[in-house]
């Protein structure tokens, strides 16, 4: 018997989809040779990898070269926010200020805050935080997703029904919609999660409201924990993920998505969904997550985790398609832009070995940095590849959410949580700026065909 007949094919009819699937495979194949012949830009990327010029913004920079004589030479990533240097955003030592709800607003508005300018800023976005006991009832509780991020697009569309004015796309009636969604989103997530984890494991359910006197990163902590308490490292830990994670140019997808869907007119809702679907990706945010079960993965294969012939041996198989996923990717390693160094890996790894440091799970760390150091080795051999292969900002995301106690249904939302920041900032500036309907061409390479009717056909 079947328990999802609603979403089932009767099994009569089986066999005859099957054919209908091997026809849609061969309908949708096209001659890879077609794409050289009509240099086609797939991934709207050159030959050489670098992502075909499709807009201009303020609100990012990311590089990974600089030009000597000329010639483009690997270098250290950087980021920049608005012009800042997102390392000099983060800061470093527990005493700093919590920096999100500061990036944040260079985001939106292009310049730091002041202090006051700041605590307005944060009173703002504390007063929008709640949500009503009607919108959790009748949205997050009813029919919970086993994948968040479903959760997410699903309560983020129902805030249409509850706006007022949800069809205006002025740009002040955008940023109310988007310090609205910043403010609610980390509610929306956690509360999602505590339903999915009570009607599909029974646990507990505890809904526990945002403190207004702390920041995002506290309450993302005190609501996902029982007893509601964290320590000032954990805390600084993950408001600084936060920041590295808000914001990183207008071609990624999930914003280059936001982009394309906000230039046909639509609403913020519709929009700012579509974002949260390109970031469940597994190509895109939900590679964290592929990470920590990579790793899970190599623990099971290797018997000794300190030989790392044995682990070298592990990491040739992946990239052979032998084990994991049989996708050939070594999960957390490559950039499309950076070369030498990713600038938010770089920070994460050292906030990572202080958090193992502090619970002693140092012998992790080394695994994950001698994966790393052997990864990148590996995939440049394989690859020959004049551009070096650093790790990316997924590979110690996932190791740091971990030991912070966060959930694995939590990793992409909490990247949808802090990158819906950038997401409002570029939606704004494609509306201020009155950008046309983003429409790229595909070459039709098909056949021209006479039409036969239905009953002359074979």
């Amino acid at each position: 018997m079947k328990t999802h007949a609603m979403m089932s094919i009767d099994d009569a009819l089986d066999a005859k989809f099957n054919e209908l699937v091997v026809s849609c495979m061969k309908s949708g194949a096209i001659d890879l040779n077609l794409y050289q012949e009509y240099d086609v830009k797939r991934g709207l990327r050159d030959s050489t990898g670098k992502g075909v010029l499709t807009g201009l913004t303020e609100i990012s920079d990311v590089t990974g070269y600089r030009i000597v004589d000329g010639v483009k030479e690997p270098d250290d990533g950087m980021l920049y926010y608005q012009g800042f240097d997102v390392k000099e955003l983060v800061g470093e030592g527990l005493d700093k200020r919590f920096a999100f709800e500061e990036t944040t607003y260079l985001l939106l508005f292009g310049y730091l805050p002041n202090k006051e300018q700041l605590e307005v800023f944060r009173g703002i976005l504390s007063s929008l935080e709640e949500l009503s006991g009607q919108f959790v009832r009748d949205v997050i509780m009813k029919g919970p997703s086993a994948n968040l991020m479903n959760g997410l697009q699903r309560s983020v569309l129902a805030l249409y029904s509850y706006d007022a004015n949800p069809d205006d796309i002025s740009v002040p009636n955008v940023l109310r919609q988007s310090l609205q969604l910043i403010a609610k989103l980390p509610l929306i997530a956690v509360y999602n999660y505590h339903a999915y984890r009570h009607f599909h494991f029974f646990d507990s359910l505890v809904i526990k409201p945002a403190k207004p006197d702390l920041s995002i990163a506290e309450n993302i902590l005190q609501m996902l924990r029982p007893d509601g308490q964290f320590s000032k490292l954990e805390a600084r830990v993950l408001d600084a993920a936060l920041v590295l994670h808000a914001e990183h140019g207008g071609g990624n997808n999930s914003t280059f998505t936001n982009h394309v869907v906000t230039s046909s007119g639509t609403d913020t809702y519709s929009a700012v969904a579509a974002s949260i679907a390109s970031l469940k990706g597994p190509r895109h945010g939900g590679a964290n997550l592929k990470v920590q079960q990579m790793f899970a993965d190599l623990r099971q294969n290797c018997t000794d985790l300190k030989d790392e012939n044995a682990i070298r041996a592990y990491l040739q198989a992946i990239l052979d398609k032998k084990v994991f996923d049989h996708a050939g990717l070594i999960y957390g390693m490559g950039h499309a832009v950076y070369t030498l160094s990713d600038p938010r890996e770089v920070i994460l790894k050292g906030y990572a070995k202080r958090l193992a440091e502090s619970r002693d799970q140092m012998d992790d760390f080394v695994l994950y940095d001698t994966v790393e150091r052997i990864a990148a080795e590996l995939i440049s051999a394989r690859s020959h590849v004049v551009k070096p292969v650093c790790a990316n900002v997924d590979f110690y995301t996932g190791f740091i959410y971990t030991m912070l106690g966060i959930p694995e249904e939590m990793f992409t939302p909490i990247f949808a949580i802090s990158r819906i920041a950038g997401w409002s900032a570029h939606r704004l500036e494609e509306l201020v700026n009155k950008g046309k309907i983003i429409r790229p061409a595909y070459k039709y390479v098909g056949h021209h065909r006479d039409f036969v009717d239905v009953d002359e056909r074979e």
